[in-house]
């Protein structure tokens, strides 16, 4: 780093240029947010069963009786003996939401192709009390683009994040909604991948607040520094 020191009154003006570009992009984010909630809806056709806590749950069930619901795509395969660092990173940041989320009509969820027999051990190692479920014997990840075969690896490219891209695993990250209407329908109103979900990391929101920012310039790809929070300092085990 090298800091450009200034008197008071240049770093004001310097802070006052800076909080005009922050209030703009504020006011495109309120505008963008307001196009996202227009967005048409999809019907779920697919009768969706997972395995979780307490068993057998249906994609409708996963609402808990709530209009609205989140679900992360969270990267656990079968034979996984633990998740992903980064979705894990995420994850820490939802059981305090879980409370005002209910509050607004929204129910969260957790959604991995693991077996639930994998997601529990880890689950619980984690101290995570949001609902987390098994989509093994289902076809869900495959309709929402997050899982890919093998041959499709060998490839290169496929079917992520709304093109043809290319993902270094058999499992991706992702975000979508669904809202159920009074009938008991099931709409598919978003998805968003890779960067597009980043805005639920709280960590880097606070990251982009201070002078060495998220610091990931040298690494071999950005998010090379996230472990799991019980690894920090400690020498990372390889997933999978």
């Amino acid at each position: 780093m090298n800091p450009n020191i200034v008197s008071p009154n240049e770093w004001l003006d310097a802070r006052t240029k800076l909080l005009a570009k922050e209030k703009e992009l504020t006011r495109l984010r309120d505008e963008l947010a307001k196009e996202r909630a227009r967005m048409p809806w999809v019907r779920v056709e697919t009768n969706y069963v997972f395995e979780g806590a307490t068993g057998k749950q249906t994609l409708s069930d996963l609402f808990a009786g709530k209009s609205q619901l989140v679900v992360w795509h969270f990267m656990m395969g079968p034979g996984w003996s633990e998740g992903c660092p980064s979705c894990s990173m995420l994850s820490d940041h939802i059981d305090g939401t879980l409370p005002h989320l209910a509050a607004r009509d929204v129910e969260y969820v957790a959604i991995s192709r693991a077996t639930y027999a994998e997601i529990a051990p880890f689950r619980a190692r984690m101290g995570w009390k949001f609902n987390w479920v098994s989509s093994f014997d289902t076809q869900f990840n495959r309709d929402f683009h997050v899982s890919f075969t093998q041959e499709e690896l060998s490839k290169g490219q496929f079917y992520y994040n709304y093109g043809l891209n290319g993902f270094p695993r058999e499992e991706a990250p992702g975000l979508s909604v669904f809202i159920k209407d009074e009938a008991g329908a099931i709409y598919h109103t978003y998805s968003s991948f890779a960067r597009g979900a980043e805005s639920m990391l709280g960590v880097y929101a606070i990251l982009d607040l201070v002078p060495k920012g998220r610091d990931e310039a040298g690494l071999p790809w950005p998010m090379a520094w996230v472990r799991h929070r019980d690894r920090y300092g400690k020498t990372p085990t390889t997933t999978g």
